[in-house]
């Protein structure tokens, strides 16, 4: 292993050769830890990336990164001291894991293992990677690279889940080819799009990301969650929303200090702290609700995936297999109310953003429904597409605005898809002059 330094800093114990870059970022701190995948043969162009952000980068290897990519190829990319091992002679009396994990200001693991993740979530710290890891109060980023059937492991997607709620961040991985001949979701995210990830969330973090206070004085109304809509009072129609996007929304926009209502139909959720929640079960019933709120409302964002069908004569007891065959054969529907479109027909000048989860045509469908709905963007997503949509903590969506142009957004964790989305609301009040209550 290399461990040469340069030019030392006494007071730091690294080396303080420059980036290539310049910009915002300048003379800010990344680190980047590899992990041993063959996924690492891309993580140079990662690190090129930041450094022409402006980033100073060091890198750390677990030993079996080092099977996979050489720490003299990070090193020359880099320009800085790469670190492997945790009990070799140090060149400088820092504890020095301590210090690097303090001087970050980014802390990025590409590709991160199945290994890396779980022994994060478990609180073990057993190597120079971890330990770092466990030591530093930055941002810290997953972006995870590994075989399918590895990655849909449920004890993987706990880890990834407790590590989520914890507040770490994760990029990816994308569904495609993998290195074992497969298809499948455990591809790592792009270099591109993992370097642009980090740079706008370092950016935010630097200018208080985002500010604590920029929706102060506006009221949102935030729906989420499917609805139930019964067959007989055991049995209903619903849809496999599990209602964390409108969660993360409502809990974003109380950080951000909005005030907020989430009407939301049953979920596992707990209701986030500081809002007005309000619980509902069935179509007519989000609709009551949501009309009695929304003339209050600055910004409605309708996330809940309302069943579209209800039956038509629901069966005052429960039917039972040994009933007439016409109790149970036929179940005849009518539509449920469109609170949508409803909406949009008295939207007057308020923020209205909806939701469009489809299995096909997903964009010409959301383009459709921005305009025949009166709204000022759709979020959609494609819901077949396996480990993303209803049910996970992660999400990849397009923004179709009313303009007809398209915002395609990378895999990101619903949590950060939050503020991406509370981001582009606040671009349309402040393009409106709208002028905040007392």
């Amino acid at each position: 292993m290399i461990r040469g330094y340069d030019e030392v800093d006494p007071d730091q114990g690294f080396a303080t050769r420059t980036s290539s870059g310049s910009g915002p970022l300048t003379g800010k701190t990344a680190i980047v830890g590899v992990c041993g995948g063959i996924a690492a043969y891309k993580v140079p162009e990662v690190i090129r990336g930041l450094m022409k952000h402006g980033l100073r980068v060091y890198v750390i290897m677990t030993r079996a990164a080092t099977r996979f990519i050489t720490p003299l190829t990070f090193r020359t990319v880099s320009r800085n001291p790469v670190f492997v091992r945790m009990f070799e002679e140090p060149k400088l009396w820092d504890v020095e894991h301590i210090a690097l994990a303090e001087r970050a200001d980014l802390f990025l693991v590409v590709p991160a293992t199945a290994d890396i993740i779980g022994k994060v979530a478990s609180g073990i710290a057993d190597d120079y990677l971890s330990t770092t890891i466990m030591a530093c109060g930055a941002p810290v980023i997953f972006a995870p690279a590994m075989n399918s059937r590895m990655w849909e492991n449920p004890i993987v997607q706990a880890n990834v889940s407790r590590l989520e709620d914890l507040g770490y961040r994760f990029i990816g991985p994308e569904r495609g080819e993998l290195a074992c001949g497969t298809e499948g979701t455990g591809r790592l995210a792009s270099p591109e799009v993992i370097v642009d990830y980090c740079v706008g969330l370092l950016s935010k973090v630097l200018r208080d990301s985002p500010a604590e206070s920029d929706f102060e004085g506006v009221r949102i109304l935030v729906t989420a969650g499917p609805t139930r809509e019964y067959i007989d009072p055991v049995r209903f129609i619903s849809n496999a929303s599990s209602g964390k996007t409108g969660y993360e929304i409502a809990k974003a926009a109380r950080r951000r200090g909005a005030q907020v209502v989430l009407i939301s139909g049953p979920t596992a959720l707990r209701p986030p702290e500081g809002v007005e929640f309000i619980g509902i079960k069935t179509a007519d019933e989000m609709f009551s609700r949501v009309m009695e709120h929304f003339p209050e409302a600055h910004v409605v964002i309708k996330t809940a995936a309302v069943v579209d069908f209800t039956p038509e004569n629901p069966r005052p007891s429960k039917v039972k297999k040994g009933d007439p065959p016409e109790s149970w054969s036929v179940v005849k529907l009518k539509k449920t109310p469109d609170i949508l479109a409803s909406l949009g027909a008295m939207k007057g000048d308020r923020i209205l953003v909806g939701f469009a989860a489809e299995t096909e045509n997903v964009i010409e469908n959301a383009l459709r429904k921005v305009v025949d709905k009166n709204l000022d963007f759709v979020v959609a997503n494609d819901v077949s597409t396996p480990g993303l949509g209803f049910g996970s903590d992660q999400n990849a969506v397009s923004l179709v605005y009313r303009d007809q142009t398209v915002e395609t957004l990378p895999v990101m964790a619903k949590r950060d898809l939050a503020d991406v989305i509370l981001d582009r609301v606040k671009r349309l009040l402040e393009s409106r002059n709208y002028d905040r209550p007392e």
